[in-house]
């Protein structure tokens, strides 16, 4: 088994740990299950991703008038955003 197949499955055997009265269609494992860890898991490398930009002063964070945070472009860093980008490909 490939390295994907074997990552898939501990994640199946996982969720059903968790949940051990579930049960679903392969159409459903894949929608609501799967999903639903890979959503949780790229929540967290999004949260700490952005934490770093905000550090670098890369992107802006600002609490809207919904209370949550918003992030946008620090247009002072333009240039430096484009020259990192420009490296990285």
């Amino acid at each position: 088994m490939n390295d994907e197949k074997v990552q898939i499955a501990y994640e199946i055997l996982q969720y059903l740990i968790d949940n051990p009265k579930a049960q679903d269609t392969l159409e459903g494992i894949v929608t609501w299950w799967l999903l639903e860890r890979t959503i949780k898991q790229q929540t967290l490398l999004v949260k700490e991703a952005l934490a770093m930009l905000v550090k670098d002063r890369l992107v802006l964070a600002q609490t809207g008038n919904d209370s949550r945070t918003h992030y946008k472009i620090n247009g002072r860093q333009r240039k430096r955003i484009i020259s990192l980008l420009q490296q990285e490909s």
